[in-house]
């Protein structure tokens, strides 16, 4: 069964950057990964997938603020977040797409 273990996240004023990592416990090479983020009462909600090759795709709105990146060779996955807001506060979520593997979630908090 494969882990996923998530690491980053934090305190961030507005504007900042956080960088979250996701560390599979065996290869994901052929695999589709993704980032969701979830707040309090609410769906946890797509934010970025990547397939095995390294293409990604983003909700709309986050586009050109976040990117999803991959190293297969490390088994891992990667979300940078510049410029980020007080709406991107939540808890992020690392999966491997169509599968019930999920990370452990990490807190992300923008605020002043």
């Amino acid at each position: 069964q494969v882990q996923l273990v998530q690491s980053g996240g934090g305190l961030v004023q507005p504007g900042g950057s956080l960088r979250l990592s996701c560390v599979a416990s065996e290869s994901i090479s052929s695999e589709i990964m993704g980032w969701y983020r979830q707040t309090p009462g609410k769906q946890r909600d797509f934010v970025a997938s990547i397939t095995s090759d390294g293409s990604p795709n983003y909700a709309g709105s986050l586009k050109g603020r976040f990117t999803i990146s991959r190293d297969n060779a490390k088994n891992t996955m990667y979300l940078q977040m510049d410029n980020l807001e007080p709406e991107d506060t939540a808890v992020y979520y690392c999966n491997i797409i169509f599968t019930t593997y999920w990370g452990q979630g990490t807190q992300v908090t923008v605020s002043s």
